[in-house]
């Protein structure tokens, strides 16, 4: 348990230091693609983060994730199953999950603000609620 601790608690290091270079980079009062593009970038690196954080625990409690193309949703799905996160919390989560599959697989210049600008602002929040969950999980 020491070590999946160890894990995490370095998964939400980088996860906390990408949410202060969001909050800086939607400081920013320009909003070209260069902005959007790190701002895209940074939404994908924390929902990466998150995903692994459920991995470690999921690969502690002997459950393996199924590679397929859709492992992703199966990750939530299992997660849910497990009762390390909330249904509720999935959904929201899924909004993150679809956007990194289009960041991944489209390009930067396509990128639009009036998508990326609502899902950052709620990241934080996100964030938080995933990590009282995860956390609350832990220790039972």
């Amino acid at each position: 348990m020491d070590e999946l601790l160890r894990e995490i608690q370095a998964e939400e290091e980088y996860i906390r230091e990408t949410l202060q270079a969001l909050k800086e980079a939607l400081g920013r009062k320009e909003r070209d693609v260069v902005e959007l593009a790190a701002i895209a970038t940074f939404l994908q690196n924390t929902y990466n983060g998150i995903e692994n954080v459920l991995k470690r625990i999921l690969k502690f409690k002997g459950i393996i994730v199924p590679l397929s193309e859709s492992w992703h949703k199966t990750l939530l799905d299992l997660s849910i199953d497990n009762q390390i996160i909330s249904f509720e919390l999935s959904k929201r989560l899924d909004e993150y999950r679809a956007f990194r599959h289009f960041f991944i697989h489209g390009y930067g210049i396509t990128l639009d603000g009036e998508q990326i600008i609502p899902l950052a602002n709620g990241l934080q929040d996100l964030w938080k609620d995933f990590k009282s969950e995860v956390d609350e999980f832990l220790e039972s």
